[in-house]
């Protein structure tokens, strides 16, 4: 769980947002720009493997690239230890770990950190990967630089941990083989970060494929999409916090249940939110629906799911109204201006705020009634 510190007012987050963050093309490397200066040949060296290349030591190449020392780090892939020994820092090969000397290896047997060992007392215990390895030793730098903020900064801090916690981790999991949940799944994922990142690799039947050509677009790829969250959890996550908050505080004066808010700025990510601080305030019973304005400002009411991973809702809209439209949803469930409820029972809209609440409203009676 994420907590912002006790006595910094939310409203200061707010103020921090204005502050000038640099486009995602500002931290990326041109590695093909005609205009790149040669390289010196005192250059910094990162050194990582050769061969099939994978997400994490691409990960963990791009981060290191957006220290100062090693902007305009040169990346040599082999395994040759003689080779590996002139570079100034090593990642995802050469079978050490020992950060005193910039070695970030965790393929050997010994290996068994974590963040909750290399940062306690960070709760994370997910076996690290190169690219969580270097997070955790480098991450803060990383993302102050990115946000522009001090290492110190409380919002700094809390960007950290939600990266970590919705990128890297999972970065680190699947490079470690370490599976999501117990079980058979039901079905197979294949566009995670990871997987898009094996597809950069030669073809089997391409044994003349530029290797090296793939590296750089994979680690652009990559770097997009790690910058992109970064910046995500400042200007768009932080800031949603306080309108939350001011939701769920005020939840009872919208129905004496208190198991339904609304939001007066529809699009926020309110589920991360809604779930910290329904367990920071002891909030019981659970709230059950938000409800909020779309684009075309109408109203939507949508089901709270059972957790942040979850498909299943606390209180499905009832089972009679799911999939109806219009005047047919208008008339079964006897409430004005009914637009749709989804089939599968977890959002529906309408055209006024008064319609939107009754439907929340309803929907509580009726499951009270089946109890």
């Amino acid at each position: 769980m994420y907590l912002v510190a006790r006595n910094t007012k939310l409203s200061f987050y707010t103020l921090v947002i204005a502050r000038k963050v640099n486009t995602a093309q500002a931290f990326m490397s041109e590695e093909q720009s005609p205009n790149k200066k040669p390289r010196l040949i005192d250059s910094m060296k990162i050194g990582t493997h050769n061969g099939s290349f994978h997400c994490d030591e691409i990960l963990a190449c791009f981060m290191l690239r957006q220290l100062p020392k090693y902007a305009d780090a040169e990346i040599i892939r082999t395994r040759d230890p003689a080779v590996l020994d002139t570079c100034d820092v090593v990642v995802d090969v050469g079978g050490v770990y020992d950060p005193a000397k910039n070695r970030f290896d965790h393929h050997q047997r010994t290996f068994n950190e974590s963040m909750s060992t290399v940062n306690p007392p960070k709760k994370w215990t997910t076996k690290l990967s190169s690219a969580g390895l270097v997070y955790c030793h480098f991450g803060r730098e990383i993302v102050s630089k990115i946000l522009e903020l001090p290492v110190g900064d409380p919002i700094t801090d809390v960007v950290y941990d939600k990266v970590y916690e919705n990128f890297v981790e999972e970065i680190d999991a699947i490079d470690n083989g370490i599976n999501q949940y117990d079980g058979e799944p039901r079905y197979q994922i294949s566009t995670n970060i990871s997987i898009r990142v094996s597809h950069f690799n030669p073809q089997w039947n391409e044994p003349n494929a530029d290797e090296m050509a793939g590296f750089l677009k994979a680690m652009k790829m990559v770097g997009a999409e790690f910058l992109d969250k970064v910046l995500y959890y400042k200007k768009s996550w932080l800031p949603a916090r306080e309108l939350v908050e001011e939701a769920v505080k005020g939840r009872t004066e919208v129905d004496p249940s208190g198991e339904i808010v609304v939001f007066k700025t529809g699009g926020c990510p309110w589920k991360d939110h809604l779930f910290n601080l329904e367990a920071e305030l002891d909030i019981n019973p659970p709230i059950k629906y938000v409800l909020y304005t779309d684009q075309a400002n109408k109203w939507r009411i949508q089901c709270v799911p059972e957790s942040l991973v979850s498909f299943s809702n606390r209180l499905s809209l009832p089972e009679d109204w799911r999939g109806l439209r219009d005047d047919v949803l208008t008339e079964k469930s006897g409430i004005e201006g009914c637009i749709f409820v989804h089939a599968g029972g977890f959002i529906g809209g309408n055209h006024t705020y008064e319609g939107a609440l009754e439907m929340a409203k309803k929907s509580l009676k009726m499951a009270e009634k089946k109890t």
